[in-house]
């Protein structure tokens, strides 16, 4: 069965936040194959149990009341461009959000929405090219948690953080994002 299409995060699988899984949909009941494991704020505890149909359609969010990525941290609290709340909800209701060390944010550039590409460390942060260095450079600015700028980028790990969530705008094609750790 083919996955949905999910405008801001167009490969939930590579990015970690769907996986393989036999269990069943707490929204729909049924077992497509998949399932989401990013995060979920609902009053229920749903972690690891709605299928990628559900979050896709909003019937997770009509049934559950839940948010899968934080409205507010979608443009990170203000400090990042406003985007219109048809794009919030699209992307707090109806999108697989993705695991970060701390709270999540989604980022915002030319008045949209990024499409996420996924954690990175500096292994895939190189891939992404000089402008991608460049701008999670900038991000880091000096000092970090103590650390030289280049030591905190080069330490960059994908999975054991501190991490760059990488994000690509769909109108200009900036890599964007920022970085984080536990």
């Amino acid at each position: 069965m083919e996955l949905p299409r999910f405008r801001y995060h167009p490969d939930p699988i590579a990015t970690g936040s769907v996986v393989l899984s036999d269990r069943e949909c707490a929204c729909c009941g049924a077992a497509k194959g998949y399932v989401y494991v990013g995060p979920v704020y609902a009053e229920e505890e749903l972690d690891e149990c709605i299928c990628p149909w559900c979050i896709a359609d909003d019937s997770a969010h009509k049934k559950f009341d839940a948010e899968f990525v934080d409205a507010a941290g979608i443009g990170d609290y203000g400090s990042w461009e406003a985007v219109l709340p048809e794009v919030i909800e699209e992307i707090a209701f109806r999108t697989p959000c993705f695991n970060g060390w701390q709270q999540e944010r989604w980022w915002t550039h030319c008045g949209d929405a990024a499409v996420f590409l996924g954690p990175a460390g500096w292994k895939e942060l190189l891939s992404y090219g000089p402008e991608a260095v460049a701008t999670f450079r900038e991000e880091v600015g000096s000092g970090r948690y103590g650390m030289d700028t280049e030591a905190y980028l080069q330490a960059l790990d994908r999975q054991h953080g501190p991490t760059a969530y990488v994000f690509r705008c769909s109108h200009c094609g900036k890599i964007g994002g920022y970085s984080d750790c536990h």
